[in-house]
């Protein structure tokens, strides 16, 4: 049986049980009419009917699989031949790779040894009684479980308590996934950072003015340099995301003002599901529209006034995703306009104030937290927009301030730096995990900077 399929019963099985919850509690105390007898309401008795139907299961299942595969593998290898057993790890991974190919049928039955053949049988068999195991464990267990609590219920049972304490476990057990998921992240890049802080000083890596990660593999290989300096990188990203916020901010900002407290309900009703389509155009398009429309333009532009304008150029991406950080800027700030209290503006129009003396002196500052955080997140995604940079601005890393010539970013080494197969020994692959310490303690400086902002605004509007 499929997962999907198995699924679908356990949830058919706990919609059952909701009804059948539901019921019975209402059964007990003669209907609807007698339901003020129940501690608690009867949806209730339903609810923990279908929890206890659910959940146990789902949990088994889920424990089922993260278990099974590797059991299924063991159980295959042990009826290989004692050579096959014998051989290195890497090698008997390979013969494993070609088990599962032919069970996928990626390949065909006749380019595979009889060996091979005989395991992907013995897997496939395997496989199937793994899942008529699980299927049959699990629905027992939702039938058994969701019956015992069915049984259970009488009208002094406090349903209510007792599904509010299961949802309040499962909305911790969300928070801690999400707590340990952000903890295993850093700690990963983490650990490869201080290796690659082993093979390359901190202080070269930080305040060096060359980047070229190619590392020779011959002695008398031309053009390996092996320069981990991020200095360019780092210079790129700014400059970049300094343009593109130089075109977002302002552009959002007073769009969301107009939108906020300016324009017609027709008006908004139309210019702002506009606006936030921006926000849905994938970064590839954006990309193309930088290379061959914006950048082509600067240059044909520069060489109109005598100015020296490369192909790709740091002026292209960045204004180019300056127009797609629009959306963020200015959706995030129209709310916080509007969710500034009606009474302020009335006591600001009360004591002779105009519009536009309302909006700069009650209504902006009160929503400049709001809007120090709808800032804060596109500054954040133009840090770490990759594609437009890659079609737009190149990858040479060049430490210049001008916006006319070619730069990268952090980002877009870090992409460039793990494509293909790489193996994680050499500085050239540990330094994109350098790369990515980086670029979190810069975010992380952000959020600190924006939460004190925050909070000393918001001590004089509260």
């Amino acid at each position: 049986m499929q997962t999907s399929t198995l699924v679908l019963l356990l949830l058919i099985l706990s919609a059952a049980a909701y009804r059948a919850g539901r019921f019975r509690s209402l059964s007990l105390v003669g209907g609807l009419r007698g339901a003020r007898n129940l501690h608690s309401l009867p949806g209730y008795y339903g609810l923990l009917t279908a929890l206890w139907c659910a959940i146990p299961s789902l949990l088994i299942l889920a424990l089922w699989h993260a278990v099974d595969g590797r059991i299924v593998t063991q159980m295959v290898v042990a009826g290989m031949s004692s050579e096959t057993q014998a051989l290195p790890p890497g090698q008997l991974s390979l013969v494993l790779n070609d088990v599962r190919n032919l069970v996928a049928g990626a390949i065909p039955p006749e380019m595979a040894s009889l060996e091979v053949q005989a395991a992907a049988e013995r897997y496939i068999r395997l496989d199937s009684l793994s899942r008529l195991a699980a299927a049959v464990v699990c629905l027992s267990i939702a039938l058994g479980v969701g019956g015992a609590v069915w049984l259970r219920i009488s009208p002094n049972l406090r349903a209510r308590n007792r599904v509010e304490t299961i949802v309040r476990g499962a909305l911790i057990a969300c928070s801690t996934i999400a707590i340990f998921t952000t903890v295993g992240i850093v700690v990963s890049v983490l650990f490869e950072a201080i290796r690659f802080f082993q093979l390359v000083p901190v202080t070269e890596f930080l305040f060096g003015l060359q980047w070229s990660p190619q590392l020779a593999i011959r002695a008398d290989q031309v053009g390996s340099s092996g320069a981990f300096g991020a200095v360019p990188l780092f210079t790129g990203t700014l400059l970049i995301a300094g343009i593109a916020m130089l075109v977002a901010v302002p552009v959002g900002l007073f769009s969301a003002i107009y939108l906020a407290e300016y324009a017609a309900r027709r008006v908004r009703a139309v210019i702002k599901p506009v606006l936030e389509v921006l926000a849905g155009i994938p970064t590839v398009v954006y990309g193309f529209f930088a290379a061959l429309v914006v950048g082509p333009m600067l240059r044909q532009s520069g060489e109109g006034i005598g100015l020296d304008v490369s192909s790709e150029s740091a002026l292209a991406a960045g204004l180019v995703m300056g127009i797609m950080i629009i959306p963020f800027v200015s959706s995030l700030a129209d709310d916080m306009i509007t969710a500034v209290p009606r009474s302020l503006r009335d006591g600001s129009y009360g004591l002779g104030a105009t519009q536009s003396e309302t909006i700069r002196r009650v209504v902006f500052p009160a929503a400049l937290p709001g809007i120090v955080g709808g800032v804060l997140l596109a500054i954040s995604r133009a840090i770490g927009e990759t594609m437009i940079v890659v079609m737009a601005a190149g990858l040479g890393a060049n430490l210049t301030a001008n916006p006319l010539e070619a730069v990268t970013t952090v980002t877009t080494q870090i992409v460039t730096l793990l494509v293909g197969d790489q193996e994680f020994d050499s500085p050239k692959t540990l330094a994109a995990f350098a790369l990515g310490l980086v670029l979190f303690l810069a975010t992380l400086s952000l959020n600190i900077i924006a939460l004190h902002v925050v909070r000393k605004y918001r001590e004089q509007y509260e």
